[in-house]
């Protein structure tokens, strides 16, 4: 899981250093092609590609790509006009949307003990992204659509049976960003590429495989209540790296803001785990 958050912190890295050159569109577009194409080459490989799944599947499948897409959009758009550490610390408020969600929208039993970490957590979020007299800016308002649309994401993925491959899903979700980007690229004039930017392209796409590989093998393999507390250190990369590649440091008032979020996402995992085991 280490492994996995890493390798989706440097694809962001990659990506917002090469945002300040090349449109968005072109971007999803250029990556998406590439990172499907070893997503699909490797699930052929393994044999998991399974597309025989049933109408509510396909439903929730289909549903999960749009979610996916549009967390994509806008998490990159909020990636471009954010530093790395403040959007990937907004992101750590998944565990506590996700099981809001699901209290609201499935039902599940959520005691008083996880609400107040859930309300903790939304304290610590204000005070990464700060509205203004004004209101949210726009940065803050691509962040929070993002964890929106990913927060529905997961809750869809909980729907689905257990018929459903993952690797079938992650193939798809990847060729839904990229018909995402073609659809974009309508409304965006393409710049040329040079063989230094496609080489930085490349490198993300095979860090998006890498990190779809390692978050499946912790999954399979490890105790999903063990592992999920290790998605946090995807902020330690975020934070360095932002630092060495870009030279942000976040201020003590965000720095606060994503301690609060992430003790409370920990304290969020343990209840789970502890009404999981009664």
């Amino acid at each position: 899981m280490m492994g996995a958050m890493a390798a989706f912190t440097f694809n962001d890295t990659l990506i917002k250093a090469i945002g300040t050159s090349l449109p968005l569109s072109q971007i999803l577009v250029l990556r998406g092609a590439m990172a499907s194409l070893l997503i699909y080459a490797f699930a052929r490989y393994q044999g998991s590609l399974h597309l025989r799944l049933d109408r509510r599947d396909w439903g929730l499948v289909a549903l999960r790509c749009l979610a996916e897409g549009g967390a994509t959009f806008l998490f990159l758009t909020a990636l471009m006009r954010m530093p790395i550490a403040n959007i990937t610390a907004v992101l750590q408020m998944l565990p506590l949307t996700v099981t809001l969600g699901a209290a609201l929208l499935f039902k599940e039993a959520v005691g008083w003990r996880r609400m107040l970490a859930i309300l903790v957590g939304f304290c610590g979020m204000l005070l990464i992204v700060r509205p203004g007299p004004e209101g949210f800016d726009a940065a803050s308002l691509y962040a929070l659509g993002a964890v929106a649309c990913v927060t529905l994401r997961d809750l869809v993925t909980r729907r689905m049976s257990a018929a459903v491959p993952s690797m079938t899903v992650t193939v798809l979700a990847s060729l839904s960003v990229l018909m995402f980007g073609i659809g974009y690229s309508f409304f965006q004039d393409w710049a040329p590429v040079s063989a230094g930017q496609l080489s930085l392209l490349a490198g993300a796409a095979c860090i998006i495989l890498l990190g779809y590989l390692c978050s499946v093998m912790a999954m399979r393999v490890g105790d999903v209540a063990v592992v999920s507390p290790f998605r946090y250190t995807g902020l330690l990369w975020a934070l360095i790296l932002g630092w060495l590649v870009f030279g942000d440091w976040p201020d003590v008032l965000t720095l606060m803001g994503g301690s609060l979020v992430v003790g409370a996402g920990l304290f969020t995992l343990y209840r789970e785990r502890q009404q999981a085991r009664r």
